[in-house]
């Protein structure tokens, strides 16, 4: 298998509740035509969970904690608690053992453990594809929508590709 579908961090507390992210509403879509276009098309989907500290809104086994999309059966859901995702054990060796070259990550937030996952994932030697849409954050010093921007921009020029997540097709 060439694709597969990573989800970090896409869990209740970002699309949902009281403090979701801006574009939760065209996100939340944008994901969903995503899995089911990697589920349809046989490809693997992993599903990578932040666990929050005590006061965090992604506290393990919190509402906020919980993923927004249930795994299905043979889909391995890891759980992190750093920015890059790798470094999770087993997490690499999960996706060798379904034959994947191409990663295409999604999810929050996308200036941290989007930017810090994608990087690493590259730098394991997959070719990653960042779903433009499919990820999104807080506003900080700029608006959420070019704080996400920026971090395409930053992947790009790093060497990952950015493609719309409406145009990916993972057979």
């Amino acid at each position: 298998m060439a694709f597969a579908l990573m989800f970090v961090d896409v869990q209740r507390n970002m699309l949902e509740g009281g403090s979701p992210v801006p574009d939760a509403d065209t996100v939340r879509p944008a994901l969903s035509g995503l899995l089911a276009r990697a589920r349809a098309a046989g490809a693997p989907v992993v599903h990578v969970l932040n666990d929050g500290s005590d006061i965090d809104p992604d506290k393990p086994h919190t509402p906020g904690w919980q993923p927004v999309f249930e795994a299905e059966p043979g889909e391995p859901v890891f759980r992190k608690t750093e920015p890059n995702a790798f470094s999770v054990p087993g997490l690499a060796a999960s996706l060798n053992g379904f034959g994947v070259r191409t990663l295409v990550v999604a999810g929050f937030q996308s200036e941290f453990c989007i930017d810090a996952t994608s990087r690493a994932a590259l730098d394991e030697g997959y070719d990653v594809v960042l779903a433009a849409g499919a990820h999104a954050t807080y506003p900080g010093s700029s608006s959420a929508h070019d704080a996400a921007a920026a971090v395409e921009r930053e992947l790009q020029a790093y060497g990952i590709k950015v493609s719309p997540a409406r145009d990916l097709d993972f057979r």
